[in-house]
Formats: structure tokens, sequence, C-alpha cells
């Protein structure tokens, strides 16, 4: 029982920050992602050096990751400091490859490629995020930022891993269709297509919720519910695809749980590892349709 309580005080205060900071305006978005990009970074940095017997750089890759963010939000508003903050993203990438040559490293070629994945796998994907929520305006001729596509990849994130679990639960008994045993033997067929069905419910509430009210550009709403639910469905696949990945790390260094910054859910890889993939699929998503 006092498991079950820390568990659920901790997920109601992380939906209600994810939620709050997305909602209420672009700078406290911003700021929320970009700690959570550091934290993650610096979390995935720990597991290498001491799984792996790694070195690399926490702080400076840490920051790289909060810059990057930084220099993407600052692209999306086309603001005049974003060429600096490139620029500076640029420069702390080449702290990392030459300072290689005087930490004593074991094996450096590992530590400059475990940065630069850290930076592709982690930091990217939470930079990508402006490229949902921030659109050009029609009516005004400027950029408008609008929160409910951000968050809708959260909501469908957390629907399709609810219903995945507890239609797992319920049916697999029945249907024990194992969905990557090798990976993570505990998911089955039925509770990722249970949880798919329900996230595409999600999606038609969203968008009989909406009625243009929430994503209007030029005017009009800019999404049909058959957008809607491409979607849901993209979130679905590479929210699960993203879970496995970052099962398949935590398996080959052969842990249980990425963290325990987050009592009773783990890490920060715990916890948005299906993210990681999602964000960057979704932008591909709206972009091609």
């Amino acid at each position: 029982m006092k498991n079950l309580i820390i568990r659920t005080l901790t997920g109601a205060i992380y939906v209600l920050l994810l939620v709050g900071c997305t909602v209420y305006s672009p700078v406290s978005a911003f700021f929320f992602f970009a700690v959570v990009a550091a934290a993650t970074l610096w979390e995935f940095g720990t597991l290498m050096n001491t799984h792996l017997e790694a070195r690399m750089p926490r702080p400076i890759n840490a920051m790289a990751g909060v810059v990057l963010v930084a220099a993407v939000w600052l692209s999306a508003i086309a603001s005049p400091q974003t060429a600096q903050m490139f620029a500076l993203y640029g420069l702390l990438m080449l702290y990392i490859l030459i300072s290689g040559l005087y930490r004593h490293s074991k094996n450096p070629l590992q530590d400059w490629a475990l940065c630069f994945a850290s930076q592709l796998y982690i930091a990217l994907p939470f930079a990508l995020l402006p490229l949902l929520s921030i659109v050009y305006d029609g009516t005004t001729g400027s950029m408008a930022y609008n929160w409910i596509y951000p968050l809708a990849l959260f909501i469908f994130l957390w629907v399709n891993d609810t219903f995945a679990y507890l239609c797992g639960c319920t049916l697999q008994k029945y249907i024990p269709y194992k969905l990557f045993p090798r990976i993570s033997p505990k998911k089955s067929w039925i509770g990722s297509i249970g949880g798919g069905l329900f996230t595409l419910l999600a999606a038609v509430i969203i968008w009989r919720l909406d009625n243009g009210q929430w994503s209007m550009v030029n005017g009009q709403s800019s999404m049909s519910l058959l957008r809607w639910l491409g979607f849901a469905l993209t979130v679905v696949v590479f929210g699960t695809w993203g879970d496995l990945v970052e099962s398949l790390i935590k398996r080959q260094l052969g842990i249980k749980d990425s963290g325990h910054v987050l009592p009773g859910h783990g890490g920060m890889l715990d916890r948005f590892d299906s993210a990681l993939l999602t964000i960057p699929a979704s932008v591909i998503y709206f972009i091609l349709t």
C-alpha cells in the first residue's frame, strides 16, 4: 500500500508538471523539457560510466543537450539568437571530442560514441517538440504556440501504456502470444492491440472535444479525424518501439530500472523512453501529411 501511494503521488506530480508547463506558455514548456533533457542525459551518462566503465563528461554532455533544446526552440520562433545557440552547441561538441585527448580514458572512442548517441537519442527528441507546438498563424501572420499537439502526444502515450498493461493482464491467459519475448517477456500482442485501440478512441475523443478551439490555423481546424487517428497510431507504434529500445539497453546493462529519481517509477529514461522515439516520428508524420 505504501509503495502504491508513493507511486501514485509521484505520477500525479509528474503529470501535473508536464501538463501545467506545456499548457501555460512556450517558456514554461521549454524550461520543463530542457530540465528533463538534462536530467535524462545525466542519468544516461551515469549508467554508461557505471556499467560500461565509460568516462562520459556528464556535465558538458547534459549542458549540450539543454543548448540544443534552446537552439531549436529559438529557431521555431525565428529568434535572432538561434545562430549563437547552434554555435555554442557546436563548441560543446568540439569540447567533448578534444577533451578526449586529455582525459586518459581507457576507451575514448566509446566515450565519444556514447556522448553523440545520447545527443541523438535523448536531446534531439526534446529539441524537436516545438515543431509540434509552434505553428504559423495565418490570421496574424506570426508564430503561435499551440499546446494541444505535444500534450496529445503524451496523453496517447499514457493511454497506450495503461491499457496495454490492463488488457495484457486480463486477456493474456486467453491469447498468450508474446510481442517481443527476447527483449521484454511481459509484453503481449493482445496488450499492445488493446492499448492501441484505446489510444485510437482517445484520439476520437480529443477530436470531438476540439471543435477547432485548440488547433486553429489559418482560421480553420488543422486536424481532421483521419489525421488525428494517424497521429495516435504513430504514437502507438513508435511508443512501443521506444519502450523496447530502452528495455534492450537495460537488458544489456543487466539492470531493472534506469534510476531512482522518480520513486515508484524508476528513472528518467524509464519515464520518457516511449517519447524518445515518438516525438521524432510524430514530427515526421506531420511533415509528410
